[in-house]
């Protein structure tokens, strides 16, 4: 398996599979319950590169992976044996402060649909976008297809709800998906039409009054719901006789339950639901630049410790009472806020390795993804994330102040400005929130590029360069740049050179200099000549995924290095059976300083043989 590796050594650094209680994920990171938290090395687990960051909040362990995410989840769970059909494990001991506590339970219930959820909130803008844009209309039979698809899960929220909340309390989670199910049947919701309409006749459930309510795309009444029946359940298996307990306890749960929701904990949370939204909302009005400016500084804040999970519930609650809500765009500009300090690193930086990572980052950041660009990019040089929340809380002030809404939930990224147009159309609000983002994504650049990274001293004179200054790093097939199968290398973005398929197992010196920086995985190598040229070669595509298994290194970082030195060895065959592309950019990754970059060897080089000549601006 292709993260067998990085699941067995996290699996080592939590205390083994015995010390899980539970395991979901989110977009980017691992959430782990554990019996006994000191029992993980955390420290341990953040040198692991395949490991961004490791946070320990709201009573999860937290380990931030990336866009792959999923991947590893599923390799994790294989490598510790658990299942969807596992029993839960009741917790022992101290189970946290009551914010904590909270946040445990929204990650648990909400964690395991969010990229079905995100995806229907972005069709739901697109949808919009192609209605503005004159391209369909509501009465077409696309648009009434694509708008069942993308309006699906919001309208059946209390079954996907019920079964996540059944599996989180720990009950039956079919039992509570179909107390769900009750909510939103046909004949409730009916029920609840012909309630509103004048002269409606008042129904009773054993004589005691119903006050209907379309239960549809709700939150908070299935949550609470499903708590009950999970408890009753529990009870009832305790104390009904084995041969009973599979189908009464599932009957006394449905027959006791859902009449209590209806009766009690639907009113009571439909009270809750909008309370909670009409409260949001006096707060909104009463300095909406202001909450603009707070979530735009704090959200990245609250992402790093895991916080952010708390405020997920209050945005779907209030599209679900209000049909808007005006929290999620005023999250763009922070997270553009971000990936513009990234832009502004990858624009100035000198480092390969340091460039590659910003570049990475900014392309998961457009798409929401920002902890990369956080944890790799941003926070460790400090002053770049502070730019980051700073353009993001000015941003958020714009976006607060233009009163800009999105009519659909999702996730911050660059699809949310089209979940920002209203039913009626294009308006104010809508450019409102797109110039607030963008306010952020540029600021926090020119910021990040003025003063976001220690100033370098003057680099000391060196000899001019002259032609062949970059030898082939191996032997091998020659191959233009643009002709890897890698965007980030192909568009020239990291810098000019070229790239060579080996056809032996060895990377040597292409010149007289210093060892820059050698990724922990031994994939790549960055360089620096005695004339002042920079040099990452990067062996094979997409290889940083074998976790340095096929890579030996035989120099370390800061040793000086002779052309024809050995740097690396690879071993080809086993990159090959394991699916990756040997093609090797050799990259001038301060190729910008000179005036031309031009490969000189022919379709095929010996290792030593010129392979690139740098000419001066």
């Amino acid at each position: 398996m292709e993260y067998q590796a990085l699941a067995t050594d996290i699996l080592g650094h939590v205390g083994g599979k015995e010390n899980i209680v539970s395991l979901v994920h989110c977009a980017t990171r691992l959430r782990f319950k554990l019996k006994a938290n000191q029992k993980a090395d955390a420290e341990g687990l953040k040198k692991n590169p395949g490991v961004i960051m490791v946070v320990e909040s709201g009573g999860q362990f937290q380990v931030v992976i990336g866009n792959h995410v999923h991947d590893v989840w599923q390799a994790v769970r294989k490598e510790a044996g658990l299942t969807d059909d596992a029993p839960a494990v009741e917790e022992k001991g101290d189970k946290g402060n009551l914010l904590g506590r909270l946040i445990d339970i929204v990650s648990g219930i909400f964690t395991p649909f969010i990229g079905i959820l995100a995806a229907s909130g972005i069709l739901k803008g697109l949808l919009a976008l192609a209605v503005v844009c004159g391209w369909l209309t509501p009465e077409s039979g696309t648009y009434k297809i694509w708008f069942a698809a993308s309006d699906a899960l919001f309208f059946f929220f209390p079954l996907v709800l019920g079964y996540t909340a059944g599996k989180k309390f720990g009950g039956n989670p079919f039992i509570t998906m179909v107390i769900g199910g009750a909510l939103t049947h046909p004949m409730m919701i009916a029920a609840f039409n012909a309630s509103q309409q004048p002269g409606a006749v008042s129904e009773a459930f054993l004589g005691i009054p119903v006050t209907w309510f379309n239960y549809s795309s709700s939150v908070i009444p299935i949550i609470l719901a499903a708590w009950v029946s999970c408890w009753l359940e529990k009870q009832s298996t305790r104390l009904l006789p084995s041969s009973m307990k599979n189908f009464f306890a599932p009957l006394i749960c449905l027959g006791v339950t859902v009449p209590l929701t209806f009766l009690v904990i639907g009113p009571l949370a439909t009270w809750l639901s909008q309370l909670l939204a009409n409260g949001y909302q006096w707060i909104y009005v009463l300095a909406p630049w202001l909450a603009g400016a707070a979530m735009g500084a704090l959200w990245q804040v609250c992402v790093i410790f895991g916080l952010h999970w708390g405020l997920v519930p209050l945005m779907i609650n209030n599209l679900a009472v209000l049909g808007h809500d005006s929290m999620l765009p005023m999250l763009l500009p922070a997270v553009f806020g971000q990936v513009g300090a990234a832009l502004g690193i990858f624009l100035r930086t000198r480092d390969a390795r340091q460039k590659m990572l910003a570049g990475s980052s900014v392309t998961a950041g457009i798409f929401g993804i920002t902890e990369p660009a956080v944890y790799g990019v941003n926070l460790p040089l400090r002053r770049p994330f502070i730019f980051g929340c700073v353009a993001g809380a000015i941003g958020g002030a714009i976006v607060g102040f233009s009163d800009t809404h999105v009519y659909s939930f999702g996730f911050a990224n660059v699809f949310t400005i089209a979940q920002m147009i209203p039913p009626g159309g294009v308006d104010a609000t809508l450019w409102g929130g797109i110039i607030g983002t963008v306010v952020a994504l540029v600021l926090s650049c020119v910021l990040t590029l003025v003063a976001g990274m220690p100033a370098r001293s003057a680099p000391e004179a060196v000899a001019p360069a002259g032609e062949n200054d970059v030898l082939a790093p191996m032997t091998g097939t020659v191959l233009a740049l643009d002709q890897v199968p890698d965007t980030t290398f192909a568009s020239g973005l990291l810098g000019s050179g070229a790239a060579i398929i080996p056809s032996d197992n060895r990377v040597v010196a292409p010149f007289a200099g210093v060892v820059a920086s050698l990724f922990q995985t031994k994939h790549a190598i960055g360089l620096l000549s005695d004339s002042g040229i920079e040099v990452l070669i990067h062996v094979g595509i997409d290889t940083v995924k074998l976790d340095g298994k096929p890579f030996t290194a035989h120099v370390k970082v800061g040793d000086r290095v002779q052309p024809g030195d050995l740097l690396l060895e690879f071993d080809r065959q086993a990159i090959i059976d394991a699916g990756y592309d040997l093609a090797t950019p050799i990259i001038i990754s301060n190729s910008d300083e000179y005036r031309e970059v031009a490969t000189v060897a022919a379709a095929s080089v010996n290792a030593g043989a010129p392979l690139l000549s740098v000419s001066h601006q």
